[in-house]
């Protein structure tokens, strides 16, 4: 007797947010970036560790450096015609500090937050 294979539920991908906000911290440096999600590619990111970027910070992992983080990951996704995302905090991560100036920068860039 043979049992066929169980009904599989709908594609999980309608159920997922398209692009996903994730930040990194580090000691020395901020990280973000957006990820396509049914794809599991980056969109596009930006980076204090950048050579065009640390000229122009005074710190490069600091509360203002993260906000000009931000609002160069947003110029970047308007640029690639993305215009929401969905912000993705890891479970030590509070909206607060540099996860806010990052989040803050964004939206006030005209990027909008699902």
């Amino acid at each position: 007797m043979v049992i066929p294979p169980p009904a599989r539920p709908p594609s999980l991908t309608k159920y997922l947010k398209p692009y996903v906000l994730k930040m990194h911290f580090t000691n020395k440096f901020v990280t973000a970036q957006v990820i396509h999600t049914p794809t599991a590619t980056v969109a596009s990111s930006a980076s204090s560790q950048e050579k065009a970027l640390r000229g122009a910070m005074d710190s490069t992992r600091d509360v203002a450096a993260a906000a000009k983080i931000g609002k160069l990951l947003a110029e970047r996704l308007l640029l690639k015609n993305i215009p929401a995302v969905a912000v993705q905090l890891k479970r030590e991560q509070k909206y607060h500090g540099k996860v806010k100036a990052v989040v803050d920068s964004v939206k006030d860039a005209g990027v909008k937050l699902l």
